[in-house]
């Protein structure tokens, strides 16, 4: 029986097709989700380089989706219009992503669960955060995230990582690709910025819905920010 898989795609255009980009972004969301065997898609903003915090990068959109099966995925990447437009944009980068663990609302959904985790060989792992942020958590989320996007940037083991939110305003996530398990768990656990942000979301009830999860991931095509991050991470 075919599984579900998921996919992120980002991809940057030249500065003058900015207005174009950020008009695909409403445009393109009809279409994609009509696309056949998608279950879950958002098409999202980034932030700036490696920022996770409070940013925007005009140049850069990225769309997160999960699909029936890697069928389903091939063909999108295949047949699709909107893939193709990808290829001819300056740079665009497709990773392939299976559940490795995780899980959570997004939209009053929950997108994951249809997806079987498997195990984890040792590889590379992607990771996927997403809340929305209570208005009234705003002040100390934006003060916090600073540190920690600091920190994440440095974060041994990190191959890319990107800041990706929806309008409106608070509806905010990362994803980030790293070198394996260990190097995950050596910043989640081990920063203590970032164990004190952890600590604060709970006690101070930052977030509505939420979702992280770690997947198995692999390139399907393209580069980010000149490279295949997953090709560097030995």
């Amino acid at each position: 029986m075919a599984e579900a898989v998921a996919s992120f795609h980002v991809v940057r255009q030249h500065a003058v097709r900015i207005p174009l980009a950020l008009a695909r972004l409403g445009l393109d969301r009809r279409p994609v989700a009509a696309t056949a065997g998608v279950r879950f898609v958002r098409l999202m903003g980034t932030g700036r380089g490696r920022t996770t915090s409070l940013s925007a990068d005009l140049t850069r959109t990225a769309m997160f989706a999960v699909w029936d099966d890697d069928d389903a995925l091939d063909a999108f990447m295949r047949t699709s219009p909107i893939a193709a437009r990808w290829r001819r944009a300056p740079e665009h980068y497709a990773v392939r992503l299976r559940l490795l663990a995780g899980g959570g609302r997004w939209a009053k959904r929950e997108p994951l669960a249809s997806m079987t985790p498997i195990a984890d060989n040792g590889g590379a792992v992607a990771v996927l955060t997403r809340a929305d942020v209570r208005a009234p958590a705003w002040p100390a989320f934006i003060a916090a995230g600073r540190t920690v996007s600091d920190a994440l940037a440095r974060a041994d083991g990190l191959l890319a990582v990107a800041g990706i939110g929806e309008a409106p305003l608070g509806r905010q996530a990362t994803f980030s690709l790293w070198r394996d398990a260990h190097a995950v768990d050596t910043f989640a656990y081990g920063n203590r910025h970032h164990v004190e942000v952890m600590r604060r979301t709970r006690a101070e009830n930052w977030y509505g819905d939420e979702l992280f999860a770690r997947f198995a991931p692999a390139t399907i095509e393209g580069t980010w920010d000149g490279v295949d991050p997953l090709a560097t991470r030995t």
